[in-house]
């Protein structure tokens, strides 16, 4: 039989033949130069592949080598910390081995095979054992107990078990049916990881943000949509929950943003605190990179990748956030591998399948009870930045996203250039979990919650319209009803929901702050209208000392928050009283 060889190039894609055996999603070898690629299209024996490395230099017959698996990330302790690329080689290993630029075809492992954890068992010989039954557990970070599950697909008897330093390659045991257990598995990237049983999401992620906590709030295992033109704050917004989000896991996905903005981040991430653990950012976090000068075939392996070391810890009982940055990178490398194959294009050039594709990807959220024993519960939710040319949110990616979302997070321009954060437009923006999480807000804050945010959402589009009214007679033809209505509008907007990233004490808002700063907010309203109705002149009636009040509430500490409250609450009820 004739070896494989190349007979085209083109871009990205690689076409070799003869290829008998050869399956989609099969994981090959290109070139001399052994580049990563994967078969994406099969003709007689005609294979095309997709390439996730430079193809500057193929040349016309080089040969191609089969790999027989498709491409799999690699699991197990050692992830956490990590900074992979879009197929899961690790890049500050990579730097130390060859420097400052990946050479073509490294194959360099996700897990540091030298380094060495110890292994505590938690089942003993004789024990029978199925997927995803915990074998015991490793300290992968200070303070990290990162549970070894049997693997997807085994199960059995265990001949042989013991406590240990090992590497993740190293056996740990094995099985009487002839399987070895180690610390470390691989699983494709494509394929969501099974589980036991899907629950009902009636817990929020708390974010640290009053716009998102107590205006649109996600559940744990739901999902989110940040579209936003440029310079509206998406990559601040996802920082921002990387450290604050209430997240026992955070991978990150920087998925073809430009490299400028991925290496601030790196180097901003390591000197971040957690602020429950008091250790670094990255103690909880993987990072996925595949910035904009990265092939684009990697490009979109990056988001699969990242799901998928999500669900793995989300498979241990822990609150996973994948956080992408931006999926409309993603989507553009659809597009340009589209087009390489000849596809029929759809809408703006995309490819017809993309909301398919999103919704795959979506589809692996949620809240679930994990495969084995013990019991665990863990969530995967889903966050992901748009990047809508113009802040076009008609154009295909934000639509298509929009269809299986269940949160929205609309980002506007304009508020963004009045210097709001986070500058979420809130006519546009919604959560379909809201009314599921409401019974949570009202055991964790107060039971009104529910009425003062439909307050809240009623006074912001009452004070959006009379400021358009207000812009053709001016503020001071308006009656005194709707001058309050400006006023209270400003307060919820410049207090309640927009906060400083550079104050310590506002940077993260909990669920109690935001609770009382919204409800003296609704104070302030109420007080105030009762007394124009009982005939006092809007000048009369003291706005600005209650108003001082109330926003000291933002930057409180925690020791002073009820001090500062007592102190609003009394300057809310002298709302139109002479002194």
């Amino acid at each position: 039989m004739s070896e494989t060889r190349i007979v085209r190039v083109t871009g990205a894609l690689v076409e070799a033949e003869p290829m008998p055996g050869a399956f989609v999603q099969e994981l090959v070898r290109v070139g001399e130069r052994r580049l990563f690629g994967e078969v994406i299209r099969i003709e007689r024996q005609r294979a095309t592949i997709q390439v996730y490395e430079e193809t500057t230099g193929l040349r016309l017959g080089e040969p191609v080598a089969a790999g027989r698996s498709g491409l799999e990330a690699q699991l197990g302790p050692g992830l956490l910390g990590s900074i992979l690329d879009g197929i899961g080689r690790p890049l500050a290993r990579i730097a130390e081995l060859t420097g400052d630029f990946i050479p073509s075809g490294i194959d360099t492992p996700s897990l540091d095979p030298t380094r060495r954890f110890s292994f505590v068992p938690s089942v003993a010989e004789g024990a029978v054992v199925e997927s995803g039954d915990v074998l015991g557990f490793v300290e992968e970070r200070p303070g990290v107990q990162h549970a070894v599950l049997v693997p997807p697909g085994v199960g059995g008897t265990v001949s042989a078990i013991e406590a240990g330093e090992l590497t993740v390659e190293e056996a740990l045991g094995s099985l009487e049916e002839g399987d070895v257990l180690r610390l470390a598995h691989r699983w494709p990237i494509r394929r969501p990881r099974p589980w036991s049983k899907r629950l009902v999401p009636d817990r929020p992620l708390l974010t640290g943000q009053r716009i998102f906590d107590f205006l649109f709030p996600v559940a744990e295992g739901g999902s989110v949509s940040v579209p936003g033109g440029f310079g509206t704050g998406k990559t601040v917004i996802e920082q921002s929950l990387l450290k604050f989000a209430d997240a026992d896991i955070v991978v990150f996905v920087g998925c073809g943003e430009r490299g400028n903005e991925i290496a601030d981040v790196l180097d901003e991430l390591p000197r971040l605190v957690d602020p429950r653990t008091g250790r670094s950012i990255l103690d909880r976090s993987v990072l996925v990179v595949n910035t904009s000068n990265m092939p684009v075939a990697a490009r979109e392996a990056s988001i699969y990748l990242g799901m998928t070391i999500g669900e793995y810890y989300r498979d241990m009982g822990l609150r996973v956030a994948v956080m992408a940055d931006s999926l409309s990178r993603w989507a553009e490398a659809l597009r340009e591998i589209g087009s390489r194959l000849q596809e029929m294009p759809g809408e703006e050039g995309y490819p017809t399948y993309l909301a398919n594709r999103l919704g795959k990807i979506y589809e692996r959220t949620g809240r679930i009870r994990a495969l084995g024993t013990p019991e665990r519960e863990g969530s995967l939710t889903f966050i992901g930045a748009i990047s809508p040319p113009g802040g076009d949110f008609s154009e295909p990616v934000t639509q298509a996203t929009l269809r299986v979302v269940g949160s929205l997070w609309a980002l506007d321009a304009s508020l963004a250039h009045q210097r709001q954060f986070p500058a979420v437009d809130w006519e546009t923006s919604f959560s379909l979990y809201a009314d599921g999480l409401m019974p949570w807000f009202e055991r964790a804050a107060g039971a009104d919650w529910p009425r003062i945010r439909r307050d809240t959402l009623s006074i912001l589009q009452r004070e959006r319209e009379t400021r358009d009214i207000a812009g053709l007679v001016g503020p001071e033809a308006l009656q005194d009803r709707d001058r309050l209505v400006l006023e209270a509008g400003r307060l919820v907007r410049e207090v309640v929901i927009e906060q400083s990233a550079f104050q310590p004490h506002d940077a993260s808002s909990s669920v109690e702050k935001t609770y009382r700063l919204a409800s003296l907010s609704h104070g302030f309203f109420r007080r105030a209208s009762e007394a124009l109705e009982s005939g006092a002149a809007f000048e009369s009636l003291g706005l600005a000392s209650a108003r001082q009040a109330i926003a000291a509430l933002r930057t409180a500490a925690p020791e002073e928050l009820d001090s500062v409250t007592d102190a609003a609450r009394k300057a809310v009820e002298g709302i139109g009283q002479r002194a």
